[in-house]
């Protein structure tokens, strides 16, 4: 059941702070929250951060094997 629990916190406290909080920025975004919050916020940006490069290196080795 632990698993289930960690999936369910994972995918849907995620979900719950970015639909509360808005989109991610980097300055000013959590003034005045509390330290959960912040936390959150961090991870958030984080993850929003790697899907991106994720992403880039993606689309650049489809370039690479183009080529």
């Amino acid at each position: 059941m632990s698993r289930f629990k960690a999936w369910f916190h994972r995918t849907f406290d995620d979900w719950f702070f970015r639909s509360m909080i808005g989109p991610a920025q980097t300055r000013g975004a959590v003034h005045g929250a509390d330290h959960f919050a912040r936390e959150q916020w961090k991870r958030d940006l984080e993850n929003r951060k790697r899907y991106t490069r994720e992403q880039r290196e993606r689309k650049r080795a489809e370039r690479a094997a183009r080529q």
